[in-house]
């Protein structure tokens, strides 16, 4: 009787100890309970702005010479003498090279001489002239003979006016071995040496590109000319032509205002665009041919217009997301439409309204659901917007 209780004893100690190791195993193979509430996540956030907001579009235009002129010289001939270096900005009349003019003024020798010779050679016919016509008066001689004398009178004078026209243009070629700017503007520096040989009308001795004022030439599509075309009542208003900016290339902007001077004729059928040249005062040579650089163009005022800050936005695959404050303070992922950059704001076309509050610091934070501590910010304090 003792043993058989002694092993009721043994068999329900083993139990217990076996199903306190289960209870064990199972607590450490679980491990902690992980609570599924999301965190509270602190972010800022904004409301919306509604303003009337001035719509301006931009295009990538390049600066181009009004004039761009290559000198040439009309006489052939070695460069002897070089007044500027490649680079200088020069003057219309500033001399730029010499030609050696030797050759030249021997010509203007020779064509003085031959001048001389035939104004004698007309002196003592005209003489002969009126000798045998007071003869011819008194029937001394026959009146062919004047005739004779009278022809060979004016051949002679022919002679001279070709001998007169033969020195100036050699007196011409002897000027024109000094080579000038026609215009105003800087010379490139491809321009060609002491020494060198130049041949009349063909060899290309520099480049002069005028620099004040300048075009900067620039194209837009279809969509866009019709679109100004609608706003100005069947032409280009008045704002756009009249009224462009410019931002270069490092996000200056220019400080003188252009006007369009050119529009091109039609179409083009291979881009789809049209071109258009402005005209930019350029004073202090600021601008040169061959930038690149973003006009800008005021196209009109939208009412009403919906902005929210550019860092408010995060861009995946080419679609714009908005993390938006619902009623509850949790986060709503939300797929915008955006317009055009006005200053440091985007222009929303759809997606959101006046009264949505959207986060503008933390939002790599945030996740779809999560619970906000929000703090509500003013628009001009985080992301002011330049008009």
């Amino acid at each position: 009787m003792r043993i058989r209780n002694s092993k009721k004893l043994y068999f329900g100690l083993l139990a217990a100890a076996v199903l306190l190791s289960l209870a064990v195993a199972r607590g450490i193979l679980s491990g902690p309970q992980v609570s599924t509430v999301s965190p509270t996540v602190v972010v800022k956030a904004m409301q919306v702005v509604t303003r009337d907001t001035p719509v301006s579009r931009e295009f990538v235009g390049q600066v181009k010479a009004k004039s761009e002129v290559k000198i040439m010289s009309k006489v052939a001939g070695n460069v002897v003498e070089k007044m500027v270096n490649g680079g200088d900005t020069v003057y219309k009349g500033q001399p730029l090279f010499r030609i050696d003019n030797k050759q030249y003024l021997s010509t203007i020798h020779s064509a003085r001489a031959a001048l001389l010779k035939s104004q004698a050679t007309l002196n003592n016919t005209q003489k002969d002239v009126v000798r045998y016509q007071k003869l011819a008066a008194l029937n001394g001689v026959a009146q062919q003979t004047v005739d004779a004398y009278v022809a060979q009178a004016e051949e002679e004078a022919a002679t001279v006016e070709v001998s007169r026209a033969a020195l100036q243009q050699a007196i011409q070629d002897e000027q024109d071995t000094l080579i000038v700017s026609p215009v105003d503007g800087r010379i490139d520096v491809n321009d060609v040496s002491l020494g060198y040989y130049v041949a009349a009308g063909s060899t290309i001795m520099a480049t002069v590109s005028s620099i004040n004022p300048v075009w900067v030439q620039f194209s837009m599509s279809e969509t866009e000319y019709l679109s100004y075309l609608r706003n100005g009542n069947g032409s280009l208003p008045a704002s756009f032509k009249e009224h462009l900016q410019l931002v270069l290339s490092d996000g200056t902007e220019y400080p003188l205002i252009g006007r369009m001077e050119q529009i091109d004729r039609g179409i083009d059928s291979t881009t789809g665009t049209i071109t258009i040249k402005a005209s930019f005062d350029n004073p202090q040579n600021y601008l040169l041919p061959g930038m690149f650089a973003r006009v800008v163009a005021q196209e009109a005022v939208r009412q009403g217009a919906l902005l929210i800050p550019q860092k408010a936005v995060k861009e995946v695959l080419d679609n714009a997301f908005v993390i938006v404050v619902t009623d509850d303070n949790k986060a709503e992922s939300r797929q915008v439409k955006l317009g055009d950059r006005i200053g440091d704001m985007w222009l929303v076309e759809e997606g959101l309204s006046g009264t949505d509050r959207i986060v503008v610091e933390g939002i790599d934070k945030v996740r779809q659901g999560n619970a906000l501590q929000v703090t509500m910010i003013e628009p001009d304090a985080q992301t002011p917007a330049r008009q």
